[in-house]
């Protein structure tokens, strides 16, 4: 017989005491707290089957049932019970420490955080287990047989599976034998990833002091950006992104329900590509002027830079760009010879003066004594110009999931994502590279 009696001491904490037929009072130590995430932590489906035994004996006897009857009850030995209620009663000042912080607001517990720790008194002490089959050295030499570059040898595969790592392990007499399974668990703890590749560009630089100037002459006008804005200068990031598929899916998507993504039909008709040439302006994350047409040929580009002027005509600007023809063509300079009122002979293509070569168009388009400048990024550098984060911003937030019955259709989405951006979430970014190595 026994019957359950309960105090509270000045810190909050709950006694749970065992009042047994002789009388004695054996105090068991317990708080609302705990009471609360082992209730929760037994009633989960989910939880491990030796949590929930174990949360269990804790609550019987933290509710005055001696431990021989839990014995009986939950059919586990009577050491087993004393085992875990001793447990229980050893961390209770760790336990009680965490929300003695809690209260004096030294450091806040989360939940989640405090159920870990729960977990940890009932799980598992550390055991010793059986030796090791493989040393070290071993599995350091299996992981350096993954990481093996196969582009040169004459290997009959060009890269290696569990199995092949195996195998080659074995014929270099690393190990007697190991299984695939082996070789996969040391992978996983290396974080070594064999099956996986992905793209590397070794820039080639032919002057990489001129590479790094031209690099931090973009961070120069990204960081000057906000002052010319306020003296009437625009600072341009400029681009086009080609090829936007109008794709229109052949059957209706289902829309998502508990448990289930939405679902996609596979097939879909075509309907032709737009080209987007976007400009974004760095002092206000905005993009102004964009041009959408089906082409991007030379033509295309300098009107579009024509109507991007128009918008503030007597205003300097400072377009940055990549380093494509269009950028830098005959065209371009009549632009912005004709924009800048200079009248000088401009030459001809091919043969004399400024439009004698790309070299000297370049030049000429990024004179910064010119009202109307570019500054070009260096070759295999487009991650400098800003519009490429904007594209990215366009092709996840519309493209890529997008459902388009027609070019026209494209068009007038992508006008309205434009106007949608700008409205609700254009912003200068935070750019913090400036091209030179990092100040102690």
């Amino acid at each position: 017989m026994f019957v359950e009696s309960a105090t509270v001491n000045s810190s909050g904490e709950v006694f749970c005491g065992t009042v047994t037929e002789n009388g004695e009072d054996t105090p068991f130590p317990m708080t609302e707290r705990q009471r609360d995430i082992l209730e929760r932590m037994t009633r989960r489906t989910t939880c491990e089957k030796r949590l929930w035994e174990r949360g269990g004996i804790i609550l019987l006897h933290a509710d005055g049932m001696p431990k021989k009857q839990i014995a009986r009850e939950t059919g586990n030995d009577i050491r087993t019970v004393r085992k875990w209620c001793g447990r229980w009663e050893e961390s209770q000042p760790g336990l009680m420490s965490a929300e003695e912080a809690e209260e004096k607001e030294e450091k806040e517990i989360s939940p989640r955080e405090y159920e870990r720790r729960v977990a940890e008194v009932l799980g598992d002490a550390p055991r010793p287990g059986s030796p090791p089959e493989f040393s070290p050295e071993q599995v350091v030499h299996i992981v350096a047989i993954s990481c093996e570059v196969l582009d040169d040898s004459d290997e009959p595969v060009s890269s290696r599976n569990y199995g092949d790592i195996a195998r080659e392990a074995v014929d270099r007499e690393i190990v007697e034998t190991i299984s695939r399974d082996s070789v996969g668990r040391f992978l996983r703890e290396a974080r070594v990833k064999p099956h996986k590749t992905r793209y590397w560009l070794n820039a080639d630089y032919e002057d990489e002091e001129q590479f790094g100037e031209n690099v931090r002459t973009v961070c120069d006008a990204y960081q000057q950006a906000p002052e010319l804005y306020k003296l009437g200068t625009h600072t341009v990031c400029n681009d086009e992104k080609t090829g936007i598929r109008a794709l229109e899916r052949r059957h209706a998507t289902h829309p998502a329900e508990p448990g289930k993504p939405e679902r996609v039909e596979h097939s879909y008709e075509r309907h032709g590509t737009l080209c987007l040439i976007a400009n974004l302006e760095v002092a206000t994350g905005r993009i102004i002027a964009p041009t959408i047409s089906p082409t991007r040929t030379e033509d295309d580009y300098v009107r579009h830079i024509e109507r991007t002027i128009d918008t503030d005509p007597d205003a300097r600007w400072i377009f940055i760009t990549d380093n494509p023809d269009t950028h830098q063509s005959e065209s371009l300079v009549e632009l912005i010879a004709r924009k800048c009122a200079i009248d000088i002979p401009l030459g001809k293509k091919g043969s004399s003066g400024i439009l004698k070569s790309m070299g000297t168009r370049r030049e000429f388009l990024s004179d910064t004594s010119h009202r109307i400048h570019f500054t070009y990024t260096p070759k295999h550098a487009s991650w400098l110009n800003q519009i490429e984060i904007w594209f990215s911003s366009l092709s996840r937030r519309l493209v890529r999931r997008g459902n388009f019955s027609s070019l026209e259709h494209l068009r007038l989405r992508l006008e309205k994502f434009i106007d949608f951006f700008n409205e609700t979430m254009a912003k200068p970014f935070k750019w913090t590279y400036t091209g030179r190595p990092l100040a102690a």
